[in-house]
């Protein structure tokens, strides 16, 4: 078994990255410790380095299709992953999730319906809906026992007539919660009693911690199937962003074609060769790399659990049952939004995601990225150490 280095640092600027590069446009200082963007400062794995560097030595890059192997590996890795056997028939494409939220917003509702969001949540979720002129209902989250769950009695007195649809983020993000077989259940029932479509942002659900489980949205069971879209992918877990990849997963053939005739528009639906070569060759080979990457990942929120509690104990920390984004509640320090973003920037170096932008609830959070080598997690621990401490 090869034995993985997430040790390793490698030097990202100089390569137009986002979170380097950008630093100075963002943070006002390139001395900032970047640790926002939701992009990873690990290696990509050597075996979709290898698969894209193959198909380089080709030398011509035209016009291309997708294999029978493509989609094979991503029906294996459903099954090894999640038990849930799809079929090829089901999957379509994306280049992001967020545009597969936005292309299934304009496929299955019309400008002015309601759509559902649940905040504090990834903040595109509401530009998808302002952007396509949804009329937004916010069901904020809740917190019991130190994590997030579903306000059902506040959805159900939200719902009317003109609600067409609810965006789930499952995993949730920012909060790191795993959602229940109970709690999708009672979400999914009340969807169906009201004839609301879901769409599900399963983006991180690869990232999952020992103790909890990913169930996709559609293999709860066949009705549910027919009334949702799930939207993966494997550029959080492999750290492949950059290749504009997605997957659609749509088991109700109706509503898959009226999904494609919405990315066709566009001339969206055939993607990239690279990120094709990318997704393939993660699924097919990436377990093994997957569940060294896990382990280290959970090391670094161990520690940076135990930094807060003994160092920093006014701050609470959001307990994650996947991603490798924390979820901070600075709230005890009585700053509002930009005053608390500016003082982590300013004062200890770090950038981090303000937590306003995540929507209600999120006014006195601070969202921090630990998919990093240790010692850039320790550098900014420390300094948040002596600038809040």
């Amino acid at each position: 078994m090869k034995k993985y280095n997430f040790d390793e640092i490698v030097p990202r600027e100089g390569t137009n990255c986002l979170k380097y590069d950008a630093r100075e446009m963002f943070f006002k200082s390139k001395e900032v410790l970047p640790l926002w963007v939701a992009d990873m400062d690990f290696k990509t794995p050597d075996f979709i380095v290898e698969a894209i560097k193959k198909r380089v030595e080709h030398e011509i890059f035209g016009y291309s299709f997708r294999s029978d192997s493509y989609y094979q590996s991503i029906i294996d890795w459903m099954k090894r992953r999640y038990d849930w056997e799809i079929q090829k028939e089901w999957i379509s494409f994306s280049p992001g999730v967020v545009a597969g939220l936005t292309f299934a917003i304009e496929a299955f509702s019309k400008p002015g319906d309601g759509v559902v969001v649940q905040p504090p949540v990834y903040f595109p979720f509401f530009d998808s809906v302002k952007g396509t002129k949804r009329k937004m209902i916010e069901n904020p989250l809740k917190v019991e026992n130190g994590r997030y769950t579903f306000d059902f009695e506040d959805l159900k007195s939200k719902i009317d007539e003109n609600t067409k649809l609810l965006l789930l983020c499952n995993p949730q993000n920012p909060g790191g919660m795993v959602w229940t077989l109970e709690e999708l259940t009672e979400l999914t029932n009340i969807c169906l009693e009201n004839n609301i479509m879901i769409i599900s942002d399963e983006i991180h659900s690869d990232l999952i911690y020992e103790g909890h489980k990913h169930i996709p949205l559609a293999s709860l069971s066949d009705e549910i199937a027919q009334n949702c879209v799930v939207s993966m992918a494997p550029s959080k877990t492999f750290n492949v962003a950059g290749f504009s990849s997605s997957l659609v997963i749509i088991p109700n053939k109706t509503k898959k074609a009226r999904y494609e005739r919405a990315i066709g528009v566009g001339h969206l639906h055939m993607g990239n060769i690279f990120g094709t070569v990318a997704m393939e060759a993660a699924y097919t080979h990436g377990d093994e790399w997957l569940e060294q990457m896990l382990a280290y990942l959970w090391e670094n929120y161990l520690l940076l659990e135990d930094f807060f509690k003994t160092k920093l104990p006014k701050v609470k920390v959001m307990k994650p049952e996947a991603t490798y984004l924390i979820w901070l509640d600075f709230t005890a320090y009585g700053m509002k939004n930009k005053e608390l973003s500016e003082f982590a920037t300013e004062k200890a170096k770090v950038g981090l995601n303000d937590g306003g932008r995540f929507g209600t609830g999120g006014d006195g959070w601070l969202r921090i990225n630990i998919g990093c080598p240790r010692s850039i997690l320790e550098q900014a621990l420390e300094r948040l150490g002596k600038a809040f401490g």
